[in-house]
């Protein structure tokens, strides 16, 4: 074979073994439904709008007197534990069979980056509370879907079409105006008064930018390595996750604990609607990995608009909130939006 015989062959393999590694590379919310089947990819995105929802629900559920009787961190390392022990359970019937392929060393370390980024933004969140009210944090949140569909352009490279681009922007502002709406009825029982300090401004956007990079980030590397299985790759993002988690609970306990003699206890606090919502968590992680190694960021923003929608209606049933035409606008949006970008 001579050297451009040889050069052919060699193009043509790299060419091959791109495309056998990376088939989900361009899994779609369409494309998804030829690597699982069309009923339990419906199934797992209408679970996940419900267990995606339910974490506002329970975390108010879990309130005494106004304020959590645990530590967030203590809630958070306790998910990052719970979702490996799950993810090792899941990942047990492939050893048996023998055909797991453990990734190198290099792909590895590459999940310790969205672990990194996720503790940070569990800590800029709490942070961000004393720069701002809660209306204003909950508006400005809404950021998070525009970074991330610029990101998604940006690194997946996918470039949606324009009436894409109009239905993200219904979609944020239906988030926008749900949040809202729900504010304007939580603010008449509940005085105070609108304040944001630049401080505050550069927190939210930074945080919004680290939502938006981490999540693209997730959908590339899980689906970089596709054939890896994601009960492996959610195994070592968690195992970063549970070390960094791990350290911060670990400072918190030590600063709060100065000049005092008090044992450490990871479950202070605890009841049975904690570990509910650890286990929602829990679920809701390994669910929302799952969609996107087969499916996209795209689809996690519709289905954190939607859940914003149930949650409202949540709030209806359990806490009697009071719907408004906001509530009614950002619905009909919603709807407006997934048939634009869907059809």
């Amino acid at each position: 074979m001579d050297h451009r015989g040889l050069h052919r062959h060699t193009m043509a393999q790299v060419k091959q073994e791109s495309q056998i590694e990376d088939p989900g590379f361009k899994a779609s919310f369409c494309g998804a439904k030829h690597v699982l089947k069309p009923m339990l990819w419906k199934i797992l995105l209408v679970t996940e709008v419900f267990i995606y929802s339910s974490y506002t629900i329970l975390a108010h559920l879990c309130l005494v007197e106004g304020k959590l009787p645990f530590r967030s961190s203590s809630v958070v390392l306790c998910t990052e534990i719970l979702k490996i022990v799950l993810s090792i359970a899941m990942l047990l019937p492939e050893l048996r069979r023998g055909d797991m392929t453990m990734p190198s060393l290099s792909n590895c370390l590459l999940f310790m980056v969205p672990a990194v980024l996720y503790c940070i933004n569990n800590n800029l969140s709490v942070y961000m509370q004393v720069q701002m009210d809660p209306t204003t944090y909950q508006i400005l949140g809404n950021m998070k879907v525009a970074t991330t569909a610029v990101l998604y352009r940006i690194i997946i490279q996918r470039k949606p079409t324009v009436v894409q681009w109009i239905s993200i922007g219904l979609l944020s502002i239906s988030g926008i105006l749900d949040s809202y709406g729900g504010l304007q009825t939580e603010g008449a029982v509940r005085s105070g008064e609108i304040h944001l300090t630049v401080s505050g401004l550069i927190m939210m956007c930074t945080y919004c930018c680290i939502s938006g990079f981490a999540g693209v980030y997730v959908e590339y590397i899980l689906k970089k390595h596709y054939q890896t299985s994601l009960h492996v790759q959610n195994t070592l993002m968690y195992t970063f996750g549970i070390v960094l988690n791990g350290g911060v609970w670990a400072v918190q306990e030590a600063w709060s604990g100065q000049g005092e003699d008090r044992r450490l206890d990871l479950f202070e606090g605890f009841t049975l609607k904690t570990w509910a919502l650890v286990v929602s968590l829990a679920f809701n992680g390994l669910i929302m990995s799952a969609i996107m190694k087969h499916g996209n960021n795209i689809t996690r923003l519709f289905i954190i608009s939607c859940a914003m929608l149930v949650t409202t209606l949540l709030s209806v049933a359990i806490f009697q909130l009071a719907l408004n035409m906001y509530y009614v606008m950002a619905f009909v949006l919603v709807i407006v939006a997934l048939y634009m970008y869907h059809r």
